[in-house]
C-alpha cells in the first residue's frame, strides 16, 4: 500500500496497523497508514475479559484494524484499542483500504502501459488530489459521477484523460436489479381506478422502477439502481403499497425472481 499520511492520527481514529511485536502484557504495532509511526495495544484493549495468552488473538505480520485511544506526540506515543473496535467500523476501515489499494493498482497498470516509474506517477498525481481529498479513491469516484476533474488540480491534460478512462472503467459501480411479479385482483365496484392508482403510487416511488403489463392482472416490476440499501429500501414501499391495496375484495402480491 503506497497510501501514507504524515504527522498523527487522531483520537477515536480507526486505523490499520500491522502487529511487530508481541509481549506479555502489550502488543506493537506499525500504523500502516502513518509513516514511521508505531503504537501499543496493552493486553486490556486487545479483548474483553480474562487473556491467557495473546498469541491466541494476534499474531506477528498480522493486519488488524485498531481505535486510536491516546496519542502524546512529545513522547512519540500512540495507545491504541483492538476490542473497542465494532464489526460496522471495521468492514468500513477493511473497505476503504480495499478501495485506496484499487486506486494504487490503477495507478500503476497505468504507469506500466505509459513505460513510466509506478511512484512517479503516483506522486505526480496525489500531490494534487490530497490536496483536496483524504483519498485518492474517493476523487476517482468523483471522476465517475463527473463531479471532479483532474486538470483542475493541474495535472496535465495527457494523463488527466488517461486516468479518467482508466477510472470510468474500474470504478463504474455495478448496477443493483431487483426483478418480480405483481399480481393485483380485485373485487370492488371501481376497480379499474383500485388497481389503477395504486400501480401510479408504485411507479411514482423512484425512477428506478419500471412496469410491464403480463396479463390477467399480473405486472413485472425491475428495480434498478446503484446501492443495494436503496434499492432495498425501493421494494419495501412498493410491498408497503400492495399491503395497504388489500382488503376483502382486494389482493395485491409480489414474488421476488431468485437471482443468479
Amino acid at each position: 500500500m503506497l497510501y501514507s499520511v504524515n504527522g498523527y492520527p487522531e483520537e477515536d481514529e480507526i486505523v490499520l496497523c500491522k502487529v511487530t511485536k508481541i509481549y506479555p502484557n502489550s502488543v506493537f504495532v506499525d500504523l500502516l497508514e502513518y509513516e514511521g509511526k508505531f503504537g501499543i495495544i496493552h493486553i486490556s484493549e486487545v479483548s474483553p475479559g480474562r487473556i491467557r495468552n495473546l498469541r491466541d488473538f494476534v499474531s506477528i505480520g498480522r493486519q488488524i484494524v485498531c481505535k486510536v485511544l491516546r496519542v502524546d506526540e512529545q513522547k512519540g506515543h500512540i495507545d491504541l484499542s483492538l476490542r473497542r473496535v465494532n464489526s460496522n467500523q471495521r468492514r468500513e476501515k477493511l473497505e476503504e483500504v480495499k478501495q485506496e489499494m484499487k486506486a494504487e493498482q490503477l495507478l500503476k497498470n497505468l504507469a506500466t502501459k505509459l513505460k513510466k516509474p509506478a511512484d512517479q506517477i503516483y506522486k505526480e498525481v496525489t500531490d494534487k488530489v490530497f490536496k483536496e481529498y483524504s483519498h485518492l479513491y474517493l476523487a476517482f469516484k468523483d471522476i465517475v459521477s463527473e463531479e471532479f476533474n483532474l486538470e483542475e488540480l493541474g495535472i496535465k491534460k495527457d494523463l488527466a484523460n488517461e486516468i479518467k478512462e482508466a477510472v470510468l472503467e474500474k470504478f463504474k459501480p455495478k448496477k443493483i436489479i431487483i426483478e418480480g411479479e405483481i399480481k393485483i385482483q380485485t373485487f370492488a365496484p371501481n376497480g379499474v381506478n383500485k388497481v389503477k392508482n395504486v400501480l401510479i403510487k408504485i411507479e411514482k416511488i423512484s425512477d428506478t422502477i419500471s412496469l410491464s403489463y403480463l396479463g390477467a392482472g399480473r405486472y413485472r416490476i425491475h428495480i434498478e439502481d446503484f446501492e443495494y440499501k436503496n434499492a432495498e429500501k425501493t421494494l419495501a414501499e412498493v410491498i408497503k403499497l400492495l399491503e395497504d391495496f388489500n382488503d376483502k375484495v382486494s389482493t395485491g402480491t409480489f414474488i421476488r425472481e431468485k437471482s443468479d
